[in-house]
């Protein structure tokens, strides 16, 4: 596994220079520079695709800088995510969401090892519940990867937090 890390959001278009404002779309883009990782992020309306060199990309919504996401309580997390080992069909949400858990120190990579398919699996371990969990490595397609942001956004954002959707009827 290659470590390395990747810079906030600029909130500024790369093609323009110009300020990304508070719910609007853009793209970020990850693109190996030297023996650095750059990210890029760019304007719904200036984002061409992304480049034959990128590592990944994805698509996302500028949040108000000044209000912070509000994430449920790590437990909450946790149960949400054992109770996905049970459902085969939701893998690539169990993976996205066990990503989200390292990221928050939550859990933390023990191993990686290989299935009885050849698949990867992570061995990640949650000194919380002195409890070791088990992941296969499903990544999700990009279109995919943006609806399991939203979903997990939807499910563990705390009410009232800046991700959360609200209704425009009055």
């Amino acid at each position: 596994m290659i470590d390395f890390e990747v810079s906030r959001c600029t909130r500024r278009c790369a093609a323009t220079d110009r300020e990304l404002q508070p719910g609007e779309a853009f793209f970020s883009v990850l693109i190996p520079q030297g023996g650095h990782v750059v990210r890029q992020d760019f304007s719904a309306a200036e984002w061409k695709g992304p480049p034959e060199n990128a590592i990944g990309w994805w698509k996302g919504t500028m949040a108000d800088a000044s209000r912070k996401p509000q994430w449920a309580p790590h437990e909450v997390m946790l149960e949400f995510f054992e109770g996905l080992e049970s459902d085969p069909t939701r893998e690539d949400l169990r993976y996205v969401l066990a990503l989200l858990l390292v990221r928050r120190r939550v859990l933390r990579l023990e191993a990686e090892e290989k299935d009885a398919q050849g698949r990867t699996i992570q061995v990640l371990d949650c000194s919380r519940k002195e409890a070791q969990y088990r992941v296969a490595v499903v990544l999700p397609e990009p279109e995919r990867a943006v609806e399991l942001q939203a979903q997990l956004a939807q499910l563990l954002q705390q009410p009232g937090s800046p991700g959360e959707k609200t209704s425009d009827k009055t």
